[in-house]
């Protein structure tokens, strides 16, 4: 079992920036595949940025469209912790953003069903 908090979320203007953690427990953090995940009212889950364990010390990271160049997904594997850091933030990132992970990293994972513990989610709210 994988417990996860994450922790960061708030109110910024557009522009601003913001940083998200997320702690894990477990022995075998650093080998975990970690995303991250948002949803907005009435809308559905979807990814936004995603790292896994590639061997030895390596991981690769991969983000959605709408993100990428803006966040930046990186982890502290003595502190258990996977972070997620957002800058120039726009309104449309509005949302509750969850963290996930899994313990396979053999493939990149993309869907929220292949992610097999979740945080209870941390609110964002980009202001105009």
């Amino acid at each position: 079992q994988v417990h996860l908090v994450e922790s960061g979320g708030g109110l910024v203007q557009a522009g601003g920036s913001l940083r998200l953690s997320c702690a894990a427990s477990g022995r075998t953090f650093s080998s975990y595949a970690m995303g991250w995940f948002r949803q907005a009212p009435g809308k559905e889950r979807e990814f936004v940025s995603t790292t896994r364990w590639r061997g030895g010390s390596t991981y690769y990271a991969d983000y959605a469209d709408s993100v990428k160049g803006r966040f930046t997904i990186f982890r502290d594997n003595v502190k258990n912790t996977v972070y997620l850091q957002m800058n120039s933030l726009k309104p449309e990132d509005t949302a509750v953003y969850y963290c996930a992970a899994t313990l396979y990293s053999d493939y990149v994972r993309f869907q929220a069903y292949e992610y097999d513990y979740w945080g209870q989610g941390t609110q964002v709210t980009v202001s105009s």
